[in-house]
């Protein structure tokens, strides 16, 4: 029983780091195709991204904790959009202290090519996977979903 537990823990140990390393390696893909193909990057994609699956737009805070980073980070990313015309910013009208953040409309018209560009690269990665496989792969993923984060 011990080696059994012995082997099953080192197996998953083993899956865990796969799915880190190929995560990790897709995600680079994705960003030297942002670089090189459309000259931006992918935290500035994935705010726009956010800003695109929120038309109505959100605050700052709400932004920064979608995206699981930090206000900071945002902030910077949010300016660069602004000042490329592609994010407009509002004045919340419950609190005149934050801003409603948008993507405007050449922003929303951008965003559209960036995320067919993206869906087509997401496509070619996965390509080695047949629809059964990735039916598969997507069924196992979903039993590991469950887990509860405890704060």
């Amino acid at each position: 029983m011990h080696n059994h537990y012995a082997a099953n823990t080192r197996q998953h140990l083993r899956v865990w780091l796969k799915l880190l390393k190929t995560s990790g390696n897709i995600e680079a893909v994705l960003r030297e195709r942002l670089k090189r193909e459309c000259g931006t990057t992918l935290p500035r994609f994935d705010v726009m991204a956010a800003l695109d699956h929120h038309p109505a737009g959100l605050r700052m805070t709400e932004l920064s904790e979608f995206l699981m980073v930090s206000n900071g980070n945002v902030t910077g990313i949010v300016n660069r959009l602004a000042e490329d015309g592609l994010v407009e910013r509002t004045q919340d009208s419950q609190d005149r202290r934050a801003q409603t953040v948008c993507l405007s409309p050449s922003g929303h018209t951008e965003f559209q090519h960036l995320a067919k560009l993206h869906a087509q690269w997401i496509d070619d990665i996965m390509q080695p996977l047949n629809v059964e496989q990735s039916d598969t792969l997507m069924a196992l993923l979903e039993q590991l979903t469950e887990l509860e984060v405890s704060s």
